[in-house]
């Protein structure tokens, strides 16, 4: 179980981290998110992976953390999936408005320019 949860952080880490070094808005903001997943999943594994145990306290069972999983990590990973769907959202409304300003949707606003095949230089 842990093999998989540490390859699938993994995975979405690397996918983010590539989708970050592309040039256009969308995939930056794809990437972002990607990170997100892969936190929320390093935060969530944190809390030691237990199947069948409250994470409340009950009536009747010793309270010691052979008999319960910890409720931390789950209260951490449910803010910051509200947290990341507003950045998410902020950053898909700045890209939205870039691109309207700019005509483009590159990072930094600039499109290289086409390749300039029989022109005359400005210098020439």
């Amino acid at each position: 179980m842990e093999l998989a949860l540490a390859s699938a952080i993994g995975v979405l880490a690397a996918i983010g981290a590539y989708l970050l070094l592309r040039a256009r808005s969308f995939d930056v903001i794809l990437g972002m998110t990607f990170l997100s997943y892969a936190t929320n999943l390093l935060i969530f594994s944190a809390g030691r992976l237990v199947t069948g145990k409250a994470p409340v306290l009950k009536d009747g069972v010793s309270s010691d953390l052979a008999h319960y999983t910890d409720p931390l990590p789950q209260a951490l990973v449910l803010t910051a999936i509200v947290i990341a769907f507003a950045m998410t959202a902020v950053s898909i409304v700045l890209a939205m408005r870039s691109r309207s300003d700019n005509h483009s949707d590159h990072v930094d606003a600039h499109e290289p320019d086409p390749p300039t095949a029989g022109k005359p230089e400005a210098g020439a």
